[in-house]
């Protein structure tokens, strides 16, 4: 048996009524197909590189907004369970937090912020929550955008889906201490208004002076018309989870795509249909394009770091291996 296959066997998933006791140190990812994740090969390389020791990777299956109940059941087996030490919580960001918010012992500024948390971790006995969203996000945009991008000429961001990440992308890119070399403006459309609502308080809140506008875009046409009016070089943003938790992209296939526009999907697995469009009007629009894998390299790194109270450097020699072991386990 390679190591893959035994790495994927190993893989155990549970869901807020099958959780068990853990019978060793166990670490786990609250998802909605988790069993999919590269994470499920990765994280046993990683924690030998690491030195982590003898930790097991769980994940934690949960439809898309599930019923509170169910989210309270899973954080309140993973504060009273001994042998859990924390989880990685994606797509259920905003919904977990607002379910259980009162079951936290202690929560970052940040995730009051955002009223959203992806990362549970416990020390010395505190059960906490954390948003690592804002940094992660920050990261990957920092990987693949030149310094200064925002500065050189006035330039939109456009994001589609108005969930957790699209509220850490907007903290990032609007923070005040980025000077000139912020969006124009941030556009974020969704297809219900109560998620645009949320995002737009944490904005104001945030003290920033940047520019944001939020559009309630129930079908891909709407979306195709607010792609339309945005700048040349527009950063563009699929944050729905189309294409990775649910089919389908957030535009139709008759979205043009602004000249020069860097054009990112948050997700790196499933059928990629927004990639797909983007592909398609690469040559012509002179598109560059990006998936989602350097930010699950740093979602993860991030979380990992504190769940595990281990120092993981954002870049250099050992996030680059880090980074080379990751890639070893894509098909």
């Amino acid at each position: 048996m390679s190591i893959r296959e035994k790495n994927t066997s190993m893989y155990r998933t549970f869901t807020h009524d099958t959780l068990e006791a853990a019978a060793k140190p166990s670490f786990y990812f609250i998802g909605v197909t988790t069993g999919h994740s590269s994470i499920r090969e990765v994280f046993p390389r990683w924690a030998e590189a690491l030195g982590l020791g003898d930790v097991e990777l769980v994940g934690i299956d949960l439809a898309l907004h599930a019923p509170a109940e169910h989210y309270r059941a899973v954080v309140e087996f993973l504060k009273a369970d001994e042998l859990s030490l924390g989880a990685l919580v994606t797509t259920h960001k905003i919904d977990l937090y607002a379910a259980a918010r009162d079951l936290f012992d202690e929560v970052d500024p940040l995730a009051v912020l955002m009223d959203e948390v992806s990362c549970l971790s416990k020390r010395d006995g505190v059960f906490r929550a954390h948003a690592k969203d804002p940094y992660s996000s920050g990261l990957a945009l920092d990987a693949f955008l030149p310094a200064g991008y925002f500065a050189a000429q006035p330039t939109d961001v456009v994001v589609f889906g108005a969930g957790g990440s699209a509220i850490a992308i907007d903290w990032y890119l609007s923070h005040p201490s980025r000077g000139a070399d912020r969006p124009a403006r941030v556009i974020v459309t969704n297809r219900s208004a109560a998620r645009l609502e949320t995002l737009r308080a944490v904005h104001d809140a945030s003290g920033t002076d940047g520019v944001l506008f939020t559009e309630l875009a129930p079908t891909p046409g709407h979306n195709d018309s607010v792609l339309a009016a945005a700048s040349a070089r527009a950063v563009v943003i699929n944050a729905t989870g189309l294409g990775k938790d649910a089919p389908g992209s957030p535009l139709s296939d008759a979205a043009r795509f602004p000249e020069h526009a860097v054009v990112w999907d948050l997700n790196y697995r499933g059928d990629l249909v927004f990639l797909d469009q983007a592909r398609a009007a690469e040559s012509e629009r002179s598109l560059q394009i990006e998936d989602g894998w350097v930010y699950f390299l740093h979602g993860w790194t991030q979380v990992i770091a504190e769940v595990f109270d281990v120092e993981i450097p954002t870049s250099g020699p050992v996030f680059d291996s880090l980074a080379a072991i990751a890639a070893s386990t894509r098909s």
